[in-house]
């Protein structure tokens, strides 16, 4: 069992029709058919929606996906239509919130791997393969990949695992030309914005991409390279053959499952709340990624 500790009810806008609640987005559509994105300050971590919310992190999210979109437009073009707040909209949506085209959604995770961490590290100790791509020898936790791969993984409902799984099975379940553009784009992608990242001391061991068709044009949806999405690392404390420190939500795991938390993660009982150091530590790991990465001070 995992989910939501208690799924929080959606915000009424007058004019805007509630569609979803996901992990960390609410998703609205407008009386034009667009979407609304509203990205809360919800966090998750071993599958579960925590009770506690991370200051900030809503609006991170959406403003560093809003500059990755910039950098990455010449490649595939974005889902944003406006970042204009809705009529009637509550005043703490403003810099969280994306209206967006709706699209005919692709339901793959597509990812890309630059280093061999997470559910890859697990698969190739088994098989020295990722997503059935097979690897060299030698690898540990933490290796840069030879060059990167496309791991794609099939979408999950809250609170179940993605499940990795190989090109060919994308292939077969959304067709040869569409598994060939998605395969394609992300790897695209992936090395334009490992190479911004690097030349901001910051690795990009791997990301998650969402993409859907607008008629016959693949747009690239959703978030994009934040840390929910993505494993980046501090370049200056990079070390293979060990968890790597990182830019995400690593205080929250390390504190839930460490004895203080008196959680036990193979139990049904939701985790607890987070306390107050652990908050303010995790907000300061997404506004390090911002800075570092946009060269901005967060405001």
């Amino acid at each position: 069992m995992s989910g939501f500790v208690e799924k929080p009810e959606p915000t009424e806008v007058p004019g805007l029709v509630h569609l979803h609640t996901g992990k960390v987005r609410d998703l609205y559509q407008n009386e034009a058919g667009d979407l609304v994105m509203v990205a809360s300050d919800r966090i998750s971590a071993y599958d579960w929606v925590l009770p506690t919310e991370i200051p900030d992190k809503g609006r991170v999210l959406t403003q560093l996906s809003l500059w990755w979109f910039d950098q990455l437009a010449d490649l595939v073009p974005g889902h944003v239509v406006s970042t204009d707040l809705p009529d009637n909209a509550p005043a703490d949506w403003a810099g969280r919130t994306l209206v967006c085209k709706s699209l005919r959604m692709v339901p793959v995770e597509c990812v890309a791997r630059g280093y061999l961490t997470g559910s890859g590290l697990v698969e190739y100790n088994e098989s020295r393969t990722v997503c059935g791509l097979a690897l060299p020898e030698g690898l540990v936790d933490g290796s840069e990949l030879p060059a990167p791969i496309f791991t794609p993984a099939t979408k999950a409902e809250v609170g179940e695992h993605d499940e990795n799984v190989s090109y060919e099975e994308v292939a077969r379940q959304v067709g040869v030309d569409t598994a060939a553009q998605l395969r394609q784009a992300t790897l695209a992608i992936y090395s334009r914005a490992r190479d911004i990242a690097r030349d901001r001391g910051i690795i990009l061991a791997d990301t998650k991409f969402e993409f859907g068709f607008d008629g016959d044009t693949l747009v690239l949806a959703d978030e994009v390279l934040t840390p929910d999405s993505s494993r980046f690392w501090p370049a200056d404390q990079w070390q293979p053959g060990r968890a790597q420190p990182s830019y995400d939500k690593q205080y929250v795991r390390d504190w839930l499952t460490s004895p203080e938390s008196g959680w036990d993660r193979s139990s049904e009982q939701p985790p607890p709340a987070l306390p107050q150091q652990v908050v303010a530590a995790t907000r300061a790991k997404y506004v390090e990624a911002y800075e570092r990465l946009t060269g901005t001070r967060w405001s």
